[in-house]
């Protein structure tokens, strides 16, 4: 860690310290939680770690792909914070450093177990459309408009849900208010950050849309240059919104004069005189913000090994597709079989999998999605026949019907799985009373729709694109084209498994549709293969989501296996990096382990508290 980058993670937690001594009286009046310990004296901040992937310890865990953000997270678990108290300053301070993956702007799904009643909760806070939106939202004389059109633009936007699973997820289960937990972002927004590598190829990456909007290349052009690696960015705007926040609660965004200049960006986004790129504007409204809700979803449920696995059910298609992945993949022996036999079985899987999301998965309010048949062991089987050793399936497959399996049903019309943007960032807490977090925060694109709101700070989201622009097939019904306050269909996938009730893994991951195959094989390499956490998170990743090719990362592309692989017919095509991972493990001893990457992003940050 640099020093400008340690300096402002100790400031953060000085800052946090200081938040917690005054506690306001709704907190303090708040039932305690598994988290609610009484509250102790400012102490002096201990030097934050620097950056590794892996950190074990008895009193709590927070793992992310930013060491300023797991140290936020880290310092609430100090000061006694809970597990849910932890994530939501972790992902407040991942809106400061980590601007293009997520923020305000966007939305997320949120995996809770609860240690208390060993139960698994979830939340959607899915971005939604507005309500005038129609399922030619992104046509224009009957044909889709090109898709980069779309991202940057109005038209892309969604009802931000992130700020309201923050206050929803604390209202139900965490021991500090809101404006507690937003503190350490604050003062890191402030003060800024360290520019790294990554920040800096991603601005690069949309530096030309990123001038065309003022508000914009302010923030992250500064002086009208990329910034350079080592500087500080700062992000006072984003600052002075957290404070509002904090003051007024998420009313100031759904029902004040946050929301209304987030609604006057989107219908006449600022583009700077001179700019020749064409801006549609969208149509989100102020009644569009009033009337969102975040949605308390039961989680999809499997077991596996003997484990149950738990996760987002829909408007996310992860829940279901990593259930019936692994379902598939219960009939082997995974740990028997050669590396060879095992990623193939893996990436026809997979590639079932994704025939099935893409005809049954979309927004429940909206479609009949048969959750409790695309997670159940019998689909999976007639489904399972499919996949022969001496030879590959062949993309498009078609779907197979979970109201009604058919053993190794081919009769259906296939359909290509549709563009999902892959930028998107994940976290992991746990704490020392046994509640664990999974939790998954995205604005869509890097960058999302390029465009900041003035004197806000954050970016908006290109949730929206997430959308079926047109049916992939025109005969196959397609669950995921735009609606009335309808929420796209995701592929983040945050994962709590349980043995007999208690934790014993959680992870999730970034990376668009690529999340669900990357949870998949970080779950096999884990309970199947053998590998410890950190190494089944680093290990070389393969992404099948029924295409003609599956994507390989370069050690896999450059592999003997390759070749072996496609002996039997499986197409690949390379893929440098492919997710993002970051875990949370519980040991026998009861002690925590985090685990992020090593290499992927810059690699991430995991961090432990020790207690005394």
């Amino acid at each position: 860690m640099s020093n400008a980058r340690r300096l402002t993670v100790l400031g953060a937690a000085a800052a946090l310290a200081g938040s917690l001594v005054a506690v306001p009286a709704a907190a303090q009046s708040a039932p305690p939680q598994p988290g609610g310990a009484p509250h102790s004296g400012p102490a002096a901040p201990a030097a934050a770690p620097a950056k590794t992937p892996v950190a074990i310890g008895s009193g709590g865990a927070v793992s992310s792909v930013d060491a300023d953000a797991s140290a936020a997270g880290i310092a609430v678990l100090k000061k006694g914070g809970n597990a849910v108290d932890a994530a939501v300053a972790t992902a407040a301070a991942l809106g400061v450093t980590e601007p293009y993956s997520a923020g305000v702007g966007g939305g997320g799904y949120f995996v809770y177990y609860d240690a208390r009643s060993r139960t698994v909760r979830t939340l959607d806070g899915r971005e939604t459309a507005p309500r005038s939106a129609g399922k030619d939202l992104f046509l224009e004389n009957g044909k889709p408009i090109p898709f980069d059109d779309a991202v940057t633009s109005g038209l892309s936007v969604g009802t931000p849900g992130t700020p309201a699973t923050w206050d929803t997820a604390l209202r139900k289960w965490g021991s500090r208010s809101l404006g507690q937990v937003l503190r350490p972002a604050q003062d890191l927004a402030e003060h800024g950050f360290a520019v790294d590598e990554t920040f800096r190829r991603q601005t690069a990456d949309n530096e030309a849309r990123f001038r065309d909007f003022p508000a914009t290349a302010a923030i992250f052009l500064p002086g009208g240059k990329l910034p350079a690696v080592g500087s500080k960015l700062k992000n006072p705007d984003l600052a002075r919104t957290y404070g509002e926040l904090a003051r007024k609660g998420i009313g100031a965004l759904y029902r004040g004069k946050l929301g209304q200049d987030i609604v006057r960006t989107v219908q006449r986004p600022p583009v700077r005189p001179g700019a020749t790129r064409q801006v549609r504007p969208g149509d989100l409204t102020a009644k569009d913000l009033r009337a969102y809700r975040v949605r308390g979803e039961a989680p999809t449920h499997t077991t596996y090994r003997g484990l149950d696995v738990y996760g987002m059910g829909p408007s996310s298609s992860g829940g279901t597709s990593v259930a019936e992945a692994l379902n598939i993949l219960s009939k082997s022996d995974i740990s028997r079989l050669s590396e060879k036999q095992y990623l193939h079985r893996y990436i026809e899987a997979s590639r079932i999998a994704f025939a099935d999301r893409g005809r049954w998965v979309g927004d429940p309010a909206y479609e009949k999605v048969p959750t409790k048949g695309l997670t159940s062991q019998r689909f999976a089987d007639s489904r399972a026949c499919l996949i022969k050793d001496d030879a590959a399936l062949t993309s498009p497959l078609a779907p197979g019907d979970p109201r009604y399996p058919q053993r190794c049903d081919t009769g259906g019309q296939a359909a290509p799985t549709t563009y999902e943007g892959e930028n998107t960032t994940h976290l992991t807490v746990a704490d020392k009373w046994g509640n664990v977090v999974a939790y998954t925060l995205t604005i869509e694109q890097t960058g999302g729709s390029g465009i900041v709101v003035p004197g806000r700070g954050f970016l908006l989201n290109n949730e929206l694109t997430d959308f079926s622009f047109a049916p992939a097939n025109p005969a196959v019904h397609d669950p995921n084209l735009p609606g009335p306050g309808k929420r796209p269909r995701s592929s983040i996938s945050p994962t709590i498994v349980l043995r007999d009730g208690r934790p014993v893994v959680a992870l999730g991951s970034p990376g668009g549709a690529t999340i669900i195959t990357t949870v998949l094989q970080t779950l096999v390499n884990h309970l199947d293969r053998g590998m410890p956490l950190v190494d089944a998170i680093a290990a070389p990743r393969a992404s099948q989501r029924n295409a003609a090719a599956t994507e390989l990362e370069p050690a896999l592309w450059n592999s003997p296996l390759r070749g072996q692989l496609e002996a039997i017919g499986q197409v690949f095509k390379e893929n440098p990096e492919i997710g993002a991972a970051t875990g949370v493990q519980r040991l026998p001893d009861g002690r925590w382990l985090a685990a992020a990457e090593k290499v992927r992003r810059g690699g991430g940050s995991a961090m432990v508290v020790h207690r005394s």
